[in-house]
């Protein structure tokens, strides 16, 4: 992180998610913009002073994280270290206004443009892997980002699958409660709890979402989504959904 900026957290995921939209509706790793405000309008979000600032650090503390993945071992009396390092953007030019309710600058104004360049393995990801998901569902658990990432996670799961189905233990080291990184409860029973709320929520927006904890509550029971995807099939008709990497 960068000493000026904090960890990104809360509402801060939605910035990737509308970058990596731009991103594939542009076909490039360099998306261009007319309003930094655009991505409040695109997640109905308010477009007063709070949203507006709040969505100004998000683009901040995004661009200045870091994601290592890596592991430490000691085999044999050595110590190696094997890690790697992610990025969401390599490059960031933005123009924000005092009014978050006016337009702000335009890009064919002149230098003042929006620019974001994506990083290149950011972007190769998106676009060889591309996971069906609902915008209106990334609207409705905006507020809610436990939900909103178990929600995705779920989607890219199910999408992935080369089999009919897969058991993601709850607990075990790479499990499901390391995978989404997430802080919920540590005993056993509180954390499966939290887990049927959130399928709960997920299933009011998403009634065919294939997973469920298994009977010996052990693990998440995740099928293949190939057949029902993350989508609202009325929405997709309309082109009004569907556009999410």
């Amino acid at each position: 992180m960068h000493y000026e900026t904090t960890v990104p957290f809360g509402q801060d995921r939605l910035v990737p998610i509308w970058v990596a939209t731009l991103a594939l509706r542009q076909k490039s790793r360099t998306v261009h913009f007319d309003s930094a405000a655009q991505m409040l309008e695109f997640f109905r979000l308010a477009k007063d002073g709070r949203y507006y600032r709040r969505m100004v650090q998000g683009f901040q503390r995004i661009f200045a994280s870091t994601i290592f993945f890596g592991t430490q071992d000691q085999p044999a009396g050595s110590h190696v270290i094997d890690w790697a390092r992610f990025h969401f953007f390599d490059q960031v030019h933005l123009w924000f206004t005092e009014d978050a309710t006016s337009s702000s600058t335009s890009t064919s104004a002149g230098d003042h443009s929006n620019t974001i360049t994506l990083s290149e393995a950011f972007y190769t990801e998106i676009d060889e892997h591309r996971i069906p998901m609902e915008r209106e569902i990334v609207i409705a658990l905006a507020n809610s980002p436990g939900v909103l990432d178990f929600y995705i996670w779920i989607a890219w799961k199910s999408w992935v699958l080369k089999t009919a189905k897969a058991h993601v233990p709850l607990f075990s080291p790479g499990g499901l409660k390391e995978q989404l990184g997430c802080q919920v409860h540590a005993e056993g029973r509180f954390l499966r709890r939290k887990i049927n709320q959130w399928l709960r929520v997920i299933r009011a927006h998403w009634p065919q979402c294939p997973a469920e904890i298994s009977a010996n509550g052990q693990s998440l029971v995740v099928s293949s989504s190939r057949a029902f995807p993350a989508l609202h099939p009325a929405r997709c008709k309309t082109h009004e959904s569907c556009d999410l990497p």
